[in-house]
């Protein structure tokens, strides 16, 4: 028996490859959804069954007597297909495949854009960190369907501050029918779209990072006079809460916000969440996030713990301002999470003792107190001089001990 896996294209038969047309019209069986079943050309004259789970379409090969099969698959055989599972299930047969036009490459063919550098996404019944995907790149493609319709896409982008950056939405590509929409996220927000469409969201607010290591330098903050956590003692706090890529990450006490721009550069696809109950430090936190374009910051604005109520499971957290609450913020957090990371910053002695009672009585594990003492040179006339920054203590640990 010899298989073909067709591609074909976007529905519309002028999409099909002249290859995947003659692989069709040859087959004695053919096997499809509904829908592309429904426009073959009246020449593919082979039995037609209609399935699309990978498994169905085995058992019908299985018990099939044809010596030739097509099964076939809307898009591209290559891109978000089924073909990929089916492929595996069909190691025992002589398959071939037949490459088709996707989505991705029809409508940006109809945009007139190029798309080599394009982020491409499924978000077709299937979840996704929108904003991380938009925030990675100049350019992105979503497939949509299910939970994260163009509706959505729109709307978070909107939320997170993104209303001047350009979509397009393609309804129906290749039919009678096909409508294109285009405009910028505050233009298209509240408007109603196919369910099953494309978005390429041109994100024209993208910053590309001159260097991806931690620890930008304080001058490139906008600080007013909100106190600020130091370059080399930011680069310290990160590594202490060995941040990986997705995580959901809190500042409380955030200042002017250097240490959640830090966590939120680190990883576009990261959730940062800084808390701040001083209305000018705030405002400053939203300069900032806007400079660096950081946009997958979520300034809260109040007092913690109270102010952490109602946000999600964090994986780490930096606590640089607390109040006087900081036994009650750490049980909050290990509340949410209780393997969740954290590191505590005091730059009294008084409130380095208030955290390493708190650390010892909450029983947090991997507990280690680092002192930091950075020096930096400054020009005398002719001369350097060593000028010292006031020292600091970082208090770190992870979760609970099990003990």
């Amino acid at each position: 028996m010899k298989i073909t896996l067709v591609a074909f294209g976007m529905g519309n038969i002028d999409t099909l490859t002249v290859g995947g047309l003659k692989a069709i019209e040859n087959a004695e069986l053919i096997i499809g959804a509904k829908r592309i079943i429904a426009s073959l050309p009246e020449n593919c004259t082979g039995e037609k069954k209609v399935e699309i789970s990978p498994q169905g379409i085995l058992e019908l090969i299985k018990e099939s007597s044809a010596s030739t099969v097509a099964v076939v698959f809307s898009g591209d055989v290559g891109f978000y297909s089924g073909a990929t599972k089916l492929r595996s299930l069909l190691k025992d047969y002589d398959v071939t495949s037949i490459a088709g036009v996707s989505s991705v490459q029809y409508f940006s063919a109809k945009l007139g854009l190029s798309w080599q550098d394009t982020r491409l996404v499924s978000a077709h019944g299937k979840s996704c960190n929108v904003l991380g995907e938009v925030m990675s790149s100049q350019q992105s493609f979503f497939l949509t369907g299910g939970e994260i319709t163009p509706k959505k896409i729109i709307s978070q982008l909107f939320e997170s501050g993104l209303g001047e950056v350009e979509v397009f939405v393609g309804e129906n590509l290749s039919y009678a029918n096909e409508r294109i929409i285009h405009g910028t996220v505050a233009e298209l927000k509240g408007q109603d779209f196919e369910t099953l469409s494309a978005v390429l969201v041109n994100n024209t607010l993208f910053k590309k990072r001159e260097f991806i290591n931690s620890g930008i330098a304080d001058d490139d903050f906008i600080r007013g006079e909100v106190p600020m956590t130091k370059q080399e003692v930011r680069t310290a706090i990160l590594a202490k809460l060995s941040i990986s890529e997705g995580d959901i990450l809190y500042d409380v006490g955030a200042g002017t916000g250097s240490v959640a721009v830090e966590m939120a550069l680190i990883s576009a696809k990261n959730t940062v969440y800084a808390v701040e109950s001083n209305p000018k430090a705030v405002e400053l936190i939203k300069e900032n996030r806007v400079k660096f374009s950081a946009y997958n910051i979520n300034c809260v604005e109040g007092l913690a713990p109270v102010a952490l109520e109602n946000l999600p499971t964090p994986q780490g957290v930096f606590v640089g301002g607390s109040k006087g609450n900081l036994t009650e913020i750490l049980t909050a957090v290990l509340t949410k999470n209780s393997a969740v990371r954290l590191c505590v910053s005091a730059v009294t002695l008084e409130t380095l003792a208030e955290a390493i009672t708190a650390f010892k009585q909450l029983n947090i594990g991997d507990f280690q107190v680092t002192q930091i003492s950075v020096n930096r040179g400054k020009k005398a006339g002719s001369y350097n001089l060593l000028t010292a920054q006031n020292p600091i203590f970082l208090i770190s640990g992870k979760g609970l001990n099990s003990c």
